[in-house]
């Protein structure tokens, strides 16, 4: 039973692996379409434009990153050993980490973008 169970664990680490992957996918050409189209129109506010790339990226990486978590809890689930567990407390710790900061600069440009929108529709 608990071989099927680590078995069971792998696809479903594969598959939450597989759906990080594609967002990493996902944002990295979205963003790469932003950028151009932003080069090409050639905004009146660069900086502004630039923020709102790196935004939209900014949430599928931190989007990536919990799938990234959750399939690596899936691959320890199952009868882990100290080692595991020190290895995943390892990783969960610098992904949470990097997640809690992007997340927090993500509110940070959020907020200095939102001021500018009100002065665009007053």
């Amino acid at each position: 039973m608990e071989a099927l169970l680590q078995e069971f664990a792998t696809y479903v680490a594969l598959t939450t692996e597989l759906v990080c992957v594609l967002c990493i996918a996902i944002g990295a050409a979205e963003a790469i379409v932003l950028a151009a189209r932003y080069l090409m129109t050639r905004p009146e506010n660069v900086d502004a434009a630039r923020r709102r790339v790196w935004r939209r990226f900014a949430r599928w990486i931190v989007l990536a990153l919990e799938f990234a978590l959750a399939a690596d809890i899936a691959r320890t689930a199952i009868a882990p050993t100290w080692d595991d567990i020190g290895q995943l407390a390892a990783i969960a710790v610098i992904r949470t980490a990097l997640n809690y900061f992007l997340e927090r600069d993500l509110e940070a440009f959020s907020d200095d973008l939102r001021p500018a929108r009100e002065k665009t529709q007053a």
